[in-house]
């Protein structure tokens, strides 16, 4: 994880200066984009006249004017101007601009910016004052006028309004004040006015429905210290388990597959046995031991689990031991490699899920507790959904339903927390949530975090006549190819071709041990590096070439079958393109515009930066996949060329303008309504209905607008002029071949490590037989989880990150890219995830990280930024980013977490943010940079904001048994 968005972008500075640090009342009336003081009678007359308006542009019959336009009214620039329009054809009107319409989203503000100035009621005046003055020390004492923009007149970015938001929230007198509410009322007055709520119509508001997302009480992480260590010792002894196992297989398959040769003998090579034998009897091997893996967690889960019910769980506990080891063997099944296909229905119907008939289910992370999962019939469930079904919260494990109607459409990446439910026909969108209680009626459309009503239509594909031979029929085709051929039969070839060398068969046949000669090593060394060198070489031929030929037989924009040929040809194209090697290789640097051009993307002028793209991209599709000139993106893009149906499927050109910036975790569809010179924030939702946005940025979900242009995040004037840039250019291009150079010394050394182990096995196989092949396996585990954090301490050494603010063409920046490019992020963490040992392994890397931590699949790019209280709750997804960059700019700065925080299942954490005891981060929620989380409450959505105190209990919860 690397590059992220800068969120909350401000408007360019101005140099604008004033003597007075509290507003004055004007002198003298103000006109249009007036920000002074209005009356109140004035006010409320010119609220009614642009409220009747805009009812009638949206044809409503009462718009309230506290709803946001584009928030709450669905509005969007073409509606908004020609609200615009029908004002200014009003003589006693004052006239009103798309730049007031964005400055002032409510009908309240925007009458309080257009009303003539006239000295403001008391009440009001009192909180200018006090705001005011809040401002003021957050700007270092600089004087803060009434009607001075935020941005550009008073300087601020979006890091000091958000400090000044924690600050206000600190004060009991204030309300509460967040960073939506900022962009919508860019100065003291309009602010005021819009936090000058009458309470009758505060009583009214509907509750947030982040309150529904956590219980009253939050049972704090009370585990005995027995329990800790005794789940950990047996989570050790699963891990044994795994290798000892693994070196079982090991010695059966090569009596299995080499018969003529006992576990010490080479003359298999003598006795004439051909490629194809061998070949077959691999296969059927591999085939059985697939079939053996798949079975396993079944097994496992009646056995040892039974049946999943609502409940909570002690985290360390026994009950929670038996879940995190039926989850984990549910993970490591061979059957999530097949997702997409019939067989994971099957799977999970076997695992006690209740799924109807023609559910596709796209998503590789596959519910847990799947007894209390339901899907109805026709149900279409995208990539990169989470539905686990259970979460951490506080000290427990709370599971509970997860209930989909018939008909149902979820699109990609969005969460689904526990006691969630979606009616028949009902659809929500892309980079959306739906928090615990919520529910969406059927036939309802939903989108946003957390989820809310829209009226946009997420189902973009015709269905075909539904054909079930089809898909047993595909399901079959598709077991077959992933036994035989690909990785298996790559497997097999390499096997064989290193098991010929007569130095490696030496090992399998002699008694004397071969570890004082150098061809022992050498050997080791050889085979490391035509595995990393020559794979890497012949992958990128691969990679770039045969794709090309399934793609011969897809057309964009034509409705396909679902589980035909031309759907296992998009299969085929989607998973060769898609590879985490060689983005994480040529990511970051100005290597990768080649790169994506060759597996097929689509490229108009390339206007390069040397930092275009990040090290972590998808698709569904490269060919269908457009960049537009001068657009830079970061980590987490996904390119949703593919949209489905229950029956069928239709690929689209996906195509993202010119000078675009998209920020991370952007899921970019083929219908997105994004023009040129757009900022895409964090994780936003990108819109896929009203006109096509040019020249602004867009941030939340679902989005809002604010300013594109910000004057830190350009390029300093030193980079305007070319040859300089140039320089700078070509200077960042030989350190990012060095890094790139260093990542694969790095991975040749850990290859090596690991063909070492093994060779080690095999020679000690002799003396210790099963035994030495069991321990190969665990040597290379515990190696596969250190030699990673020896690297990253041989990269830094004694030296810890420090917040930075600098260009992307100084040299500490490129020095951080390589610090991305080769730290630990290798899959031996993931194995650790819901251990005593993950949090271990963070505080090797640097993390300051207290004690009893539950992490169930954190991640944390900057590990020295970091400091994590005790008894804190991680859940899955959850990402502690403790950087931004863009365009041309990089900043970083420290996270400081405190004691019993709890984030939720897909939670981000920005840069610069302080999160207090007892915080809870509801699931897929955004906290933006430079926020403070105070004492005890309770945060959700996308951005986040403040819902309620989330209260502690006194005793810890007791567990229930699971079955």
């Amino acid at each position: 994880m690397k590059k992220h968005v800068d969120d909350l972008q401000e408007a360019p500075r101005s140099t604008t200066t004033t003597n007075s640090p509290v507003p004055a009342a004007p002198s003298a009336p103000a006109g249009n984009g007036s920000l002074g003081m209005p009356a109140t009678d004035v006010v409320a007359d010119l609220e009614r006249r642009l409220s009747g308006i805009l009812a009638s542009v949206v044809k409503k019959d009462d718009i309230p004017v506290a709803a946001n336009f584009f928030q709450d009214l669905g509005a969007d620039s073409l509606v908004m101007a020609q609200f615009c329009a029908r004002v200014r054809k009003q003589p006693d009107l004052p006239s009103v601009s798309i730049k007031d319409i964005y400055q002032h989203r409510t009908i309240s503000a925007l009458a309080a910016a257009l009303a003539p100035a006239q000295e403001a009621p008391a009440p009001q005046m009192q909180l200018q004052v006090r705001l005011a003055e809040v401002l003021s020390g957050v700007l270092g004492g600089k004087p803060v006028p009434a009607d001075s923009h935020f941005f550009q007149d008073l300087g601020a970015d979006s890091l000091l309004m958000a400090q000044f938001c924690a600050r206000v929230r600190k004060q009991p007198d204030l309300p509460k004040v967040s960073m939506k509410e900022i962009y919508g009322n860019p100065n003291i007055s309009a602010l005021a006015a819009a936090l000058q709520v009458p309470p009758q119509q505060d009583k009214q508001e509907e509750p947030s429905p982040a309150v529904a997302s956590v219980p009253e009480t939050t049972p704090p992480m009370d585990a005995r210290t027995g329990e800790y260590i005794t789940c950990g010792a047996l989570q050790t002894l699963v891990y044994l388990g795994y290798c000892l196992a693994a070196g079982l297989m090991a010695a059966v398959w090569y009596q299995w597959v080499f018969p003529a040769a006992g576990p010490g003998n080479h003359e298999w090579l003598e006795h004439g046995m051909s490629f194809l034998e061998i070949y077959l009897r691999s296969t059927a091997y591999a085939a059985v031991v697939f079939v053996a893996l798949c079975i396993l967690p079944i097994a496992a889960k009646w056995i040892i689990v039974g049946r999943f019910r609502p409940q909570e769980i002690r985290i360390w506990s026994l009950a929670y031991f038996r879940l995190w080891l039926v989850k984990t063997l549910m993970r490591t099944s061979p059957l999530t490699l097949m997702t997409g296909t019939p067989l994971t229905t099957f799977y999970l119907r076997a695992m006690g899920a209740k799924v109807g008939r023609n559910v596709t289910i796209l998503t590789n992370r596959l519910p847990v507790c799947t007894d209390l999962l339901t899907i109805g019939e026709g149900t279409v469930i995208r990539k990169d959904v989470l539905a686990n079904g259970y979460r951490a919260h506080g000290g427990v494990i709370q599971l509970g339903a997860v209930t989909l109607g018939r008909d149902v459409i979820i699109s990609e990446g969005s969460v689904l927390d526990i006691d969630s439910s979606m009616g028949d026909d009902s659809q929500l969108g892309h980079r959306s949530s739906l928090y615990t209680g919520q529910a969406v009626p059927a036939g309802e459309h939903w989108h946003g975090s957390p989820g809310r009503r829209t009226d946009v239509d997420y189902s973009r594909v015709e269905r075909t006549p539904y054909r079930p031979w089809r898909r047993g029929s595909f399901a079959a085709t598709q077991l077959v190819a992933a036994l035989g051929l690909g990785r298996i039969l790559v497997g097999q070839a390499v096997i064989l071709f290193v098991l010929a060398d007569p130095n490696v068969a030496a090992l399998l046949e002699t008694q004397a041990l071969a570890f004082t000669s150098w061809v022992f090593y050498g050997d080791a060394l050889f085979y490391a590096g035509l595995t990393v060198f020559g794979g890497t070489v012949v992958g990128l031929l691969l990679i770039t070439t045969v794709p090309r030929v399934p793609q011969l037989a897809l057309k964009p924009d034509t409705v396909y079958p679902m589980f035909g040929l031309r759907h296992a040809a998009e299969r085929a194209v989607a998973r060769m393109t898609n590879s985490r090697m060689f983005p994480s290789l040529f990511g970051d640097s100005s290597y990768v515009v080649n790169y994506v051009r060759a597996l097929g993307y689509k490229q108009g002028t390339v206007q390069q930066t040397g930092s275009n793209l990040g090290t972590m991209f998808k698709h569904d599709n490269p060919f269908l996949s457009e960049i537009g000139t001068g657009t830079m993106i970061a980590d987490g893009v996904s390119f949703m060329n593919a949209d489905y149906s229950a029956t069928s499927f239709k690929l689209s050109r996906t195509s993202v303008g010119a000078r675009n910036f998209l920020g991370n975790f952007v899921l970019y569809p083929a219908e997105a309504k994004t023009g040129d010179n757009c900022l895409l924030a964090t994780k936003v939702m990108v819109p896929i209905d009203g006109p096509v946005r040019h020249d602004v940025g867009l941030l939340g979900s679902p989005p809002f607008e604010i300013p594109r242009s910000v004057l830190r995040d350009a390029v300093s004037e030193e980079h305007a002029d070319r040859a300089t840039f140039r320089r700078d250019l070509a200077a960042k291009n030989r350190h990012n071949l060095r890094s790139m150079a260093l990542l694969m010394l790095v991975r040749w050394v850990l290859a090596s490590l690991a063909i070492l182990v093994s060779f080690a096995g095999l020679e000690l196989s002799d003396q210790f037989g099963l035994l030495a092949l069991s321990g190969s396996f665990v040597v290379m585990l515990v190696v596969g989880v250190l030699a990673p954090i020896g690297i990253q301490h041989l990269l830094l050494g004694t030296r810890r990150l420090k917040p930075q603010l600098c260009s992307i063409y100084h040299p500490y920046f490129w020095w951080h890219e390589r610090y991305w490019k080769l730290q630990a992020n290798s899959r031996y963490m993931s194995i650790l995830n819901g251990t005593p040992f993950k949090p271990l392994v963070w505080r090797l890397l640097g993390v300051r990280i207290g004690s009893r931590v539950f992490d169930d699949g954190c991640a944390i790019p900057e590990r020295t930024l970091v400091t994590i209280g005790s008894r804190c709750t991680l859940n899955v997804g959850t990402l502690i980013q403790s950087h931004s960059q863009e365009d041309g700019m990089f900043k970083s700065d420290h996270d400081v977490i405190g004691d019993d925080v709890t984030l939720g299942v897909g939670a981000l954490v920005h840069y610069g943010v302080t999160i207090e005891d007892r915080v809870v981060v509801a699931a897929d929620s955004f906290v933006m940079k430079g926020s403070t989380l105070t004492l005890g409450s309770l945060w959700g959505g996308n951005p986040a904001q403040e819902a309620r105190a989330a209260t502690m209990s006194t005793s810890a919860a007791l567990e229930r048994p699971l079955s």
